[in-house]
Order: C-alpha cells, then structure tokens, then sequence
C-alpha cells in the first residue's frame, strides 16, 4: 500500500500548488537577478588579505585551515553516528557549505601566500643583484641611483603585469568563494535561529534532542565565520541575497523529490504539506530570509563603521 506522502491525492491537495508557487517565485526572482545585476569588481587579495594592515596574511591561512579542520571532524563524528541521514538535515547542509568556504579560503590564501612571498623575494633578489653589479663596476652614486629607481620601476611593472595576469585566471574562483561566504552567512543565521527559538523550545521530540554534537554544530557555524569576517576584507553586497534563496529553495526541492519517492517523515514540521496552514508556513520562511540575511549585512557594516572610526591607523575599510 501506497504510504500517505506518496498516494496521488496528498499530492492533488490545494497546498502543494500554493507551496509551489512560494517556491518558483523567488527561484525566478534569484536567477533574474544574478543574471540581470552587474557583478561588481573583485580583487583576489580581497579574499586573503586581512582587513588589518598589521596582520600577517599567514594568521589568517591558519585559522582557516584549524576551523576547516576541526568543522570537518565534527560533521565526521555526525556522519558516523548517523549516516547519510545526517544530510536530510538543513544543518548538515550549511555546516558542509561553510566547510567548503574554509576549505576554498585555506587555498586561496594559501596561494596568496605564496604569490605574496614570491613576488617580494624576486623584487629583493633582483634589486640586490643589480645594486651589487653596480659596486663592481664603479658607477658613480647619481647613476646608481638613477639606474636603482628605474629598476625598481621595471619590477614594479612586471610584477604589476603578472599579478593582473593572475587575477584574471583566478577570477572563476574568487567570485565563487566569494558566493559562497554570503550563501554561508544568510544560511547560519537562519540555521540557528530556526533551531534556538523554534525547534529547541517548542518542537523537541526524539529528532531533535539537544547534546552536544548537535549544540555545536548550530553555534560553531555562526561564531567561527562572524571570527573570519573580523579577519578578512570580503565586501557584502545585498545582491547575492539571491544566491542564498537559491541554496533554501534547493533544499525545499530536496525534501520534495524524497517525499514524491516514498518518505513520509518532513525533518522539519513547517515543511508538511497536508496542514492547511502549509503555505502561510512556507510564506514565512520565505520572507524570513530578507531578515535573515540583512543581520549578517549589519553585521559587516558596523565592523567597517566601529572598526575604521576606532582604529584608523589599523584597520582598512572595505568599501
């Protein structure tokens, strides 16, 4: 016998086509959007330089590369307690997707890194190089000072020259890291306050009792990227809202395909579709991501405010 989620009628119910249309819209809306808006213009240093000038850039490698590690040990310890189901989950969803924002941010600023020695090693040995042929030859100071500005100059140009050609090979993967930390930042703030205020308090039952794996996973999220937003010099803009709906909207879609095959259990009860408060459900969550979002958007902007008014000789603002 056919279980309720997968009979023809719960499927015909008015609900499911009111659902949809809370789902196709902002879909619709999202990709018009990231088609129709003009990126704006992104450096690669943005993603690996800290906003601090003092900062070594190697501080910020490090603490990427410990909170991607650590993140990926405790979704290993979820996974082998409960398998693939752990991913039925929106949680395990974005804790995976701010994994992946480490992971990128560990390799970009690990090749930033590198690009950064790189260039200055070759710059020093090159202007040593030339100032130590100058002594052997006897040049006078005026044209050994002439010939080390122009040499200077030379460098500065072709290191210029090979860090725009670097740039534009990395632009593919700076605009992905860089979707992919404002997709992280409207996900954990929706994560955490659908968990802490509405399942925790009111919805408690056998899937969702409180320990400590699954109190980590919805405060670590939050408060290891807002310690790398302190850090980096990623800009916030208000359009890549859309790329946030889009990764809600994925997971809705999800849980419908599953169900459409024969699940009967919605891991979260806002998502069922036989109440007739279905789409005012739907409605809400659909309009909680403007909110959502907008907090991580504050966020960001009081740091540039707080931080560039409070420490002017120390902190570059971002925009």
């Amino acid at each position: 016998m056919a279980n309720a989620d997968n009979r023809l009628d719960y499927w015909l119910r008015w609900q499911v086509p009111a659902c949809a249309l809370i789902i196709v819209v902002p879909v619709v809306v999202a990709l018009y959007l990231i088609y129709k808006v003009q990126r704006s213009p992104l450096s690669p240093k943005d993603l690996w330089v800290p906003c601090w000038r003092k900062l070594n850039p190697l501080w910020l490698l490090s603490y990427r590369a410990i909170v991607f590690v650590f993140m990926s040990f405790i979704l290993y310890q979820m996974v082998a307690l409960h398998g693939a189901f752990s991913f039925y989950f929106y949680t395990q969803w974005t804790f995976t997707l701010v994994i992946v924002y480490f992971a990128l941010g560990t390799i970009v600023s690990a090749h930033g890194c590198w690009m950064y020695l790189n260039y200055s090693l070759t710059e020093n040995e090159e202007r040593d190089e030339f100032l130590k042929r100058d002594l052997a030859d006897g040049k006078s100071r005026t044209t050994r000072a002439f010939r080390t500005n122009t040499i200077r100059e030379t460098i500065k140009l072709q290191s210029n020259h090979e860090q725009e050609e670097t740039e534009q090979r990395a632009g593919f993967w700076v605009y992905l890291m860089h979707i992919v930390y404002q997709t992280c930042a409207g996900a954990v703030v929706l994560t955490d306050i659908v968990f802490w205020l509405i399942l925790v308090p009111f919805l408690s039952n056998e899937h969702f009792r409180l320990n400590l794996l699954m109190g980590c996973m919805h405060s670590l999220n939050l408060v290891f990227l807002l310690l790398d937003t302190v850090l980096n010099s990623l800009p916030f803009y208000w359009f890549h809202l859309a790329y946030f709906v889009l990764w809600s909207c994925a997971y809705v879609i999800f849980q419908w395909i599953l169900h459409a095959c024969g699940f009967t259990w919605w891991p979260y009860p806002f998502l069922e579709l036989s109440t007739p408060w279905a789409p005012i459900w739907y409605l809400s969550l659909a309009a909680v991501h403007i909110p959502c979002y907008g907090l991580y958007a504050l966020i960001v902007k009081a740091k540039n405010s707080m931080f560039s008014r409070f420490f002017p000789n120390s902190y570059t603002r971002l925009y």
